[in-house]
């Protein structure tokens, strides 16, 4: 299963839980895995609270100068590339009965660092072994 998420921001978080749940029916258990396609985004698991989100954006910014890489001599992205390779692009999640095995606080946030962008999350299910 495939989906596209639009981004507003160069650099923004878009929970994307809900649309993975979606994936996943209610009888399946084994894990689920969510890649995004692109070099510019990764996909992480950590809460969705607004301050957080915001302090995950201003950390990448700190850690990640915008400015100052070979690479944007082409495309003026290398920051880009280079905070989505800090993330990662996938995230592998336990699934019981239907249901995404994450914590209380847990969801799987989509980081755009190349935005305004269309991105594809895909989604695969790998049944778990039984006994």
């Amino acid at each position: 299963m495939r989906f596209s998420v639009r981004t507003d921001d160069r650099l923004t978080t878009v929970d994307v839980t809900d649309r993975i749940r979606e994936a996943v029916p209610p009888e399946f258990s084994g894990t689920c895995t969510a890649f995004v396609r692109h070099t510019t985004a990764g996909l992480v698991v950590n809460e969705a609270e607004t301050r957080l989100l915001t302090d995950v954006e201003s950390f990448l910014s700190d850690l990640v100068p915008q400015e100052g890489w070979d690479h944007d001599r082409i495309d003026d992205n290398a920051d880009s590339h280079l905070r989505a390779l800090l993330l990662g692009p996938d995230v592998t999640v336990p699934v019981e009965d239907g249901d995404l095995m994450l914590g209380t606080w847990q969801s799987v946030l989509l980081v755009e660092c190349d935005g305004p962008r269309r991105r594809e999350v895909t989604v695969a299910l790998t049944p778990g072994v039984d006994g």
